[in-house]
């Protein structure tokens, strides 16, 4: 038996997949714990999508040495499979592994030198019950949006046999998982090829009329996705009103620059109808800024138009040159200050924009799936439309489904004072 410490930066797709390692490494026997100190291997999921993601990755393994000098550093993921001599370094990682096999990953972590008996620790960490978990259902993208690395690094299109997710969701369930989170990197391309076929659509059908889910969330989804038929799955109470809609930019002319599949006017009537049919909804997005050639024109449209959709929230990213990608070649790169400045102008409105819509909910009771508390008592969790409430309690809330009534606004969130008794409204 191994002691091992598991840490995935990036999207909620490496999230599912070390969560699938996490399991398959339980199964085998081995153990988890929170943090690097007490562990014989520190395993990191990588992320590659932009420069700083791969810095982030970098420093997480070197700062895993600083905590733990005998612990084995093993990378895994994008940017392990990208740039292996970018992380196969004394002061980075030991072990890179490449496989996207959870079964082969496991394997080939319990074969790593030294990694014998687990030494004499004085005490185990216990890892706390998962109140939300992420379920891989698809992998790989085939569209090739100029900017992206993502193509390059992980496999041509693929979806999870329908059986076999839907056993992994009931497993979650029964061990407490009280959130399930379907995630890939293009679900909406989900595809059955196990036992049963069908879409995303079925998939969703089937999750709800055959497991005993509380609530069921969709990590990302594109503008074509939205047909009236998907949409009015949410008219179930489990399936949560939020939808991850990438934008990248408020112009048409960087969009197509971008290559992306869709036009502004789409992605208008796209949310204008998942917002007449699903109250509530939180609709958020990603934004990258500073792509090559983007005008300060260019810029200001992106601005103007995600004033106008209102989102419950924006990732802003910075344009990283990724080396393989059609806009790695591309004239008129912006230089750093300009990016930097219009990040800084993007994430401003992007906070703006999440304030106006948690004020729109002030005075209701809402459903909060709690989390975690930290040493004042102060418990956070998530809405179903996924906003993040803080309120006091001397009770454990951990992995309960409790109304709180949303009094104010703040920087990360909104400030709650529990119902006791008292419904959603």
């Amino acid at each position: 038996m191994a002691r091992f410490a598991l840490e995935s930066l990036g999207c909620k797709l490496n999230q599912a997949e070390i969560e699938a390692l996490s399991r398959e490494l339980v199964r085998r026997g081995h153990e988890l714990v929170d943090t690097v100190e007490c562990a014989d291997a520190y395993v990191l999921n990588t992320c590659t999508v932009t420069h700083v993601a791969d810095r982030k990755s970098r420093h997480a393994l070197r700062m895993a040495r600083g905590k733990n000098p005998c612990a084995i550093r093993v990378a895994l993921g994008c940017y392990a499979r990208r740039a292996p001599g970018d992380l196969l370094r004394p002061d980075i990682a030991d072990r890179i592994l490449t496989s996207r096999e959870v079964t082969e990953i496991a394997g080939a972590l319990e074969n790593a030198d030294n990694l014998g008996q687990p030494a004499d620790f004085s005490s185990t960490i216990s890892r706390p019950a998962r109140t939300r978990s992420f379920i891989k259902v698809q992998d790989g993208c085939t569209s090739f949006c100029s900017f992206c690395i993502v193509p390059h690094v992980r496999i041509p299109e693929s979806s999870r046999p329908m059986d076999v997710v839907l056993q992994e969701i009931k497993t979650g369930i029964d061990s407490g998982v009280r959130e399930i989170v379907l995630t890939g990197t293009r679900i909406g391309n989900y595809r059955s090829n196990g036992l049963q076929s069908g879409d995303l659509a079925a998939l969703v059908r089937s999750v709800l009329r055959s497991t005993r889910v509380p609530r069921l969330r969709l990590s990302s989804l594109g503008p074509h996705d939205l047909s009236t038929g998907m949409l009015k799955l949410w008219a179930e109470h489990c399936l949560c009103p939020h939808l991850h809609l990438p934008l990248q930019s408020g112009s048409d002319s960087i969009l197509r620059r971008m290559n992306r599949p869709y036009s502004l006017s789409e992605y208008v009537r796209s949310v204008e109808r998942a917002r007449q049919m699903i109250p509530d909804l939180a609709v958020t997005t990603d934004i990258l800024v500073g792509f090559p050639g983007e005008t300060e024109k260019d810029f200001e449209e992106s601005c103007d138009f995600c004033t106008r959709m209102g989102f419950a929230g924006i990732h802003v990213f910075t344009f990283s040159p990724r080396a393989g990608t059609t806009a790695y070649l591309f004239p008129d790169q912006i230089d750093e200050r300009i990016k930097k400045e219009r990040s800084i102008r993007m994430l401003s409105l992007s906070a703006q924009s999440a304030r106006d819509f948690r004020h729109r909910f002030i005075g209701r009771n809402m459903e909060v799936l709690w989390e975690k508390k930290d040493g004042r008592n102060i418990w956070n969790g998530l809405t179903r439309n996924y906003m993040r409430v803080f309120a006091e309690s001397d009770e454990d809330l951990s992995g309960r489904l409790l109304p709180a009534r949303l009094m104010a606004v703040h920087s990360q969130g909104l400030v709650g004072q529990l119902v006791h008794g008292g419904g959603n409204g």
